[in-house]
């Protein structure tokens, strides 16, 4: 969980006296400017870009490189920062399940990939064939209890990133009767 907003408010400045009227009128300005649909966009196509990248070098390796999924996870916790300012525990959820989702439709394209390969079909011809039983069957018989792990380390790090903290200087700025931080 990121730091608390208000904490951070009250630190940019311990001795100017904030009181909660002004983090209040801090904490308003800051949640204006969050952007619910740019992080849902964000988080879809940096997930899409996470499991492309996934995929591509599972299949170039011929091994899954568990590591990929803090990139995934990182990658996904920016994009959803940067584009959606976001302050709210929501945003870090989102962050989150669009990480989580990276990392599962890489693993998904990877071993779509390589029954293609296996089979002498096209990528997108095998991609057209899949329903959802066969893609969960095909998950289940190339787990490995380590990408649990990996799994988990994407969600935090999409989470952890997803949050916007703003430092003094945004906080000196925001909050009213504050002269701003040089």
């Amino acid at each position: 969980m990121p730091a608390d907003p208000v904490d951070s408010a009250r630190e940019a400045d311990p001795a100017a006296g904030i009181g909660s009227a002004q983090i209040g009128f801090a904490m308003e300005r800051l949640r204006s400017q969050q952007n619910m649909p740019a992080a849902l966009g964000a988080g879809l196509v940096s997930s899409a870009l996470g499991a492309g990248v996934w995929a591509g070098i599972t299949v170039v390796t011929g091994s899954q490189i568990g590591w990929i999924a803090v990139g995934v996870g990182f990658l996904v916790g920016h994009a959803v920062r940067i584009a959606a300012k976001g302050i709210d525990a929501v945003y870090g959820v989102i962050g989150g399940a669009f990480a989580l989702l990276g990392c599962v439709a890489g693993n998904s394209l990877a071993v779509c990939q390589l029954v293609a390969d296996q089979e002498g079909m096209a990528f997108l011809d095998e991609v057209v064939q899949l329903d959802l039983a066969l893609i969960r069957e095909l998950m289940v018989a190339t787990f490995s209890p380590m990408d649990l792990l990996f799994y988990g380390i994407a969600l935090y790090e999409g989470h952890k990133l997803s949050f916007r903290q703003p430092g003094a200087a945004e906080w000196n700025a925001l909050l009213p009767g504050q002269a701003p931080a040089a």
